[in-house]
């Protein structure tokens, strides 16, 4: 980290504002030589014109911001350029910057690496720090912003210490037999781990919401050809983004609109409609139909009024479907359709009738189903593996039959915890150890 580095920080393109960054050891002369003054008081913005520092002339106008490090984002000495957002304007302050000896852009992600490497974040937070910036829904916002804020990385920490605490008495044991230790020792390390074993089951058994949270939570519409299931798309998007057309077989693809449905991200999938189909095209999309339909979080069966379906869509009527019966407004009477647990809705899409009882129930369930509330839990893949290996690491500590076994899968655990957060200590533990058997003595 011995280079500075520099970058746009705020989005490309044109604005009224842009935001340029700089961070490393070489900040403050760069910001004085650009400025041609003192460095200003930190946290304060401060007017400043930018010039170039190998001739005259002036860059722009605008505000600075100086952070001395380490009470930075970074760690480092940093400073914020709020500029007018032109591109031309970006491009000679960029410009400028590269003139100086042991600058460099900045890599992707490496401003957020650097707070990581100087202790002003862990790992959770800098992927809560990732989260918050492509955060599209309000859930994801407030998910993102605890884990930005540090509250997952807190759980890992908390359970990292009691982990320690745990290994240290039992390399206590090992280590220092002959001392004046408790005969106990080993044995009451035991209800610790349980305890720890018992809150690392619950965590994991969340039903995966944090990451359907993280990524979207999938709803896909599945039903017969000409049911309506393109135009139940339109209509839950507010745009054409499927063709809609009386033709049977026009969707030969699975066809996907973002959403955000009362304030959680939902990605709506369109399948082709399900029918033995001769032709490979039209078969291949039914294909990929029913393969989406498999996994997604939600199935929304659509069925035409006129023409009650048989066959294989009874076989999507699960927990997890809606019924949606299309067209009620050609037929005096409800056929028997395969119902989904989460129930029927009449409607007529041509006319817009029950569909707001339809999009407010879909809301209901994704809410009841994927609202996350106000407890950290597990954003990534990456966080559920090392979890876990904690988990069987814990398991297998606790039939261990030697204490240097036990020890062994204690300090497993805790590395895999560590690989979460990004911090793993073994001063830590000898602290631990002295101070609380003060070997030695």
């Amino acid at each position: 980290m011995s280079d500075t580095i520099y970058a746009l920080s705020s989005g490309a393109g044109r604005a009224g504002l842009a935001v340029i960054r700089l961070s490393g050891p070489s900040a403050a002369d760069i910001v004085q030589e650009l400025t041609r003054m003192d460095l200003p008081p930190p946290r304060c913005a401060v007017r400043r014109t930018f010039r170039p520092a190998d001739g005259d002339g002036t860059l722009d106008e605008g505000l600075l911001i100086w952070f001395r490090g380490p009470r930075s984002f970074t760690g480092e000495d940093v400073a914020e350029f709020h500029v007018h957002g032109g591109p031309a304007v970006v491009s000679a302050m960029l410009a400028a910057l590269s003139t100086f000896a042991g600058t460099r852009v900045a890599e992707p992600g490496e401003f957020t690496k650097r707070g990581v490497l100087n202790g002003k974040m862990d790992l959770t937070a800098a992927e809560g720090v990732a989260d918050l910036i492509e955060a599209e829904t309000e859930a994801q916002r407030r998910q993102a912003q605890r884990q930005a804020a540090g509250a997952l990385g807190a759980i890992y920490d908390a359970w990292q210490r009691r982990l320690m605490t745990r290994l240290a008495h039992v390399e206590a044991a090992i280590d220092f037999p002959d001392d004046d230790l408790p005969e106990t020792l080993l044995e009451s390390s035991t209800p610790d781990i349980l305890w720890l074993k018992d809150e690392i089951i619950r965590h994991l058994d969340d039903s995966a919401v944090g990451e359907r949270l993280r990524t979207g939570i999938e709803v896909a519409i599945v039903g017969p050809p000409n049911s309506g299931k393109s135009s139940l798309l339109n209509a839950l998007a507010g745009r054409d983004a499927a063709i809609v057309s009386e033709v049977a077989g026009t969707t030969r693809d699975v066809v996907e609109v973002r959403m955000d449905l009362g304030g959680l991200p939902v990605t709506l999938s369109d399948t082709a409609g399900l029918r033995d189909a001769s032709e490979d095209v039209e078969a291949e999309g039914i294909r990929r139909g029913r393969e989406r339909s498999a996994r997604a979080d939600i199935r929304v069966m659509v069925f035409d009024a006129e023409d009650p379906p048989v066959g294989e869509v009874e076989a999507f009527a699960t927990s997890d479907s809606i019924t949606v019966l299309n067209k009620k407004d050609r037929v005096d009477d409800s056929p028997q359709v395969p119902v989904g647990d989460l129930g029927q809705f009449d409607m007529s899409l041509r006319t817009g009738a029950g569909l707001g009882a339809f999009v407010e129930a879909l809301t209901s369930v994704v809410q009841a189903r994927f609202d996350v509330g106000a407890a950290p839990v597990i954003t990534r893949a990456r966080h559920r593996e090392a979890v876990s290996e904690c988990l069987a690491a814990l398991e297998r500590s606790l039939a261990a039959h030697l204490p240097e076994l036990m020890a062994e899968d204690l300090r497993l655990a805790m590395r895999a915890l560590g690989r979460i957060t990004g911090q793993v200590d073994v001063e830590d533990l000898l602290d631990i150890v002295f101070r609380d058997f003060c070997i030695g003595k």
